[in-house]
């Protein structure tokens, strides 16, 4: 609103900018959908680190392939991970319960997730401290498997207080209150805690469970912002046709990649290049898709012995590590790719056969002398030479994505402002700002910005009757970097003059 001006003076008035600065979106947030052996269900949790999913989920579980794929996640330089526990509404699946000592009604507690895990429980009752020990008693309970401890103070038997059983435990993440939380249980004898019992994790998750996570209106879509997608089925399982289906659907629709593993049954090159006659995810959605070859083999840290594990986590970590050192239009590939944590290709292959699977668009887990493990292929399910894709390359895809989204949630401020030249040169600056820094990173070919980028948005793209309609056009380009997947050096012999 102007200010009336009513006397001889200097008036201050501040004008909104003209500036929207576009910050660039995350580019390697993963989400790992599959079984658990505790934690909540079928609701979205971030982890930073192993030790959040370890407090979260339970840590390593012999039943969860999830959670073998989140520790080499972490292992290969992750940094965030979306965690969602599925589980199979079959009702055989219980919480362990603890009940603690006392005369009568004795407290119940029962432990905050169904699963197995729960009957590493314990539960200890002390006065240490304690006021009046008529009404108050202090609670220690820890998860044994995990090592996650949580203790309690003064608790009162005053149900209406804030340190009543039930609101202390609020913010637990081991126990809830299943029944007596008005009474006062005895003290533990010492070294003898109440230990949890009857807890079962059910029965092993199907591709109904999978899929009704990864579909329209699922838990995954719920989340803000992933830009990988890990889907991990139930121990000696594969991912079927329908939970791929929805998944390559959602990751299309939130611009996101996802990462498919082979089927267990590829076990030699040979199987392997038989069933990409009929890859588990095919046309035009398959840009948004990459599978790697073979799974990996790694010692077991619950047991010491070696086992085979999915992919995908291990391959998640190296793309979140390059992203980190180098940026998303690099490859994550290559010597840099490495693949620490004692992993190793469950198979061994020679240059000529990967030859007969890199055409295929299978990317190729390879071990090399002094180099060890590495990540040897950056091409998209839709990237086999047949195919002739623009989006043949996992950097030159991602690139894109993470443009889309970043200009889909920069330029929000747009809608509503009237439809002219001031707008377009607006957006034209903001979104030109946006593309120059990237350029300036080495993100695009091109030895100009001109050469590199394109950004329109004025009459000639902004026709009268598209005005007429509210729609303001906006037409982004880049130069994208390809990889430098085939070197080739010729070799000649000089004669030297005499």
């Amino acid at each position: 609103m102007t200010t009336p001006m009513t006397y001889p003076g200097v008036y201050l008035a501040e004008l909104q900018s003209s500036q929207h600065p576009i910050t660039g979106v995350a580019t390697s947030i993963t989400a790992f959908v599959g079984p658990a052996a505790w934690g909540p269900v079928n609701s979205p949790q971030t982890c930073f680190t192993w030790t959040d999913y370890v407090r979260t989920f339970g840590g390593l579980s012999s039943s969860s392939t999830m959670s073998y794929a989140v520790y080499q996640f972490f292992q290969n330089g992750g940094g965030t991970a979306i965690v969602i526990r599925v589980t199979k509404d079959d009702g055989k699946a219980e919480a362990a319960t603890l009940t603690l000592p006392g005369q009568g009604s004795a407290v119940v507690l029962e432990a905050a997730s169904t699963g197995q895990l729960g009957d590493s429980l314990q539960a200890t009752v002390d006065n240490q401290g304690v006021a009046d020990t008529t009404k108050q008693w202090n609670l220690t309970v820890q998860n044994t498997a995990t090592g996650v401890t949580e203790r309690y103070l003064n608790i009162t038997t005053d149900t209406t207080s804030s340190k009543s059983l039930a609101q202390q435990l609020q913010s637990s993440v081991l126990v809830q209150v299943k029944s007596g939380g008005d009474q006062l249980p005895d003290p533990t004898p010492s070294g003898q805690p109440v230990q949890g019992q009857d807890g079962n994790d059910g029965s092993p998750i199907t591709d109904t469970e999978l899929d009704a996570v990864v579909q329209a209106g699922g838990a995954l879509a719920t989340v803000d912002l992933f830009n990988i997608l890990c889907l991990l089925p139930a121990l000696g399982s594969d991912v079927g046709e329908n939970p791929l289906t929805d998944a390559v659907d959602l990751c299309v629709n939130r611009r996101a990649m996802l990462l498919v593993d082979p089927p267990s049954a590829w076990g030699t090159v040979d199987t392997a290049k038989t069933g990409m006659a009929n890859p588990p995810v095919t046309g035009q959605k398959a840009a948004n898709a990459a599978m790697y070859f073979p799974r990996v083999t790694a010692t077991d840290p619950l047991t010491g012995l070696p086992g085979t594990y999915s992919s995908c986590g291990a391959v998640a970590g190296v793309w979140a590590s390059t992203d980190s050192a180098r940026g998303v239009w690099k490859a994550p590939a290559g010597t840099i790719a490495s693949l620490p944590g004692g992993m190793y290709p469950a198979v061994l292959m020679t240059d000529d056969q990967n030859g007969e699977l890199n055409p295929l668009g299978l990317n190729c887990l390879r071990t090399f002398p002094v180099i060890g493990p590495v990540v040897w292929g950056a091409r998209t399910l839709l990237g086999s030479d047949a195919a002739e894709s623009q989006w043949k390359y996992i950097p030159v895809r991602r690139t894109a994505l993470y443009i889309e989204e970043s200009l889909r949630r920069g330029t929000q401020w747009v809608v509503f402002e009237p439809n002219a030249e001031p707008l377009w040169s607006s957006i034209r600056l903001n979104v030109g700002a946006f593309m120059q820094g990237l350029y300036r990173q080495g993100a695009f070919a091109g030895a100009t910005p001109s050469q590199a980028y394109l950004v329109k948005c004025d009459a000639e793209n902004n026709p009268p009757d598209q005005v007429a309609l509210g729609i303001v056009n906006i037409l982004v380009g880049f130069a994208p970097l390809y990889p430098a997947e085939f070197v080739l050096i010729s070799i000649e012999q000089l004669q030297l003059a005499s």
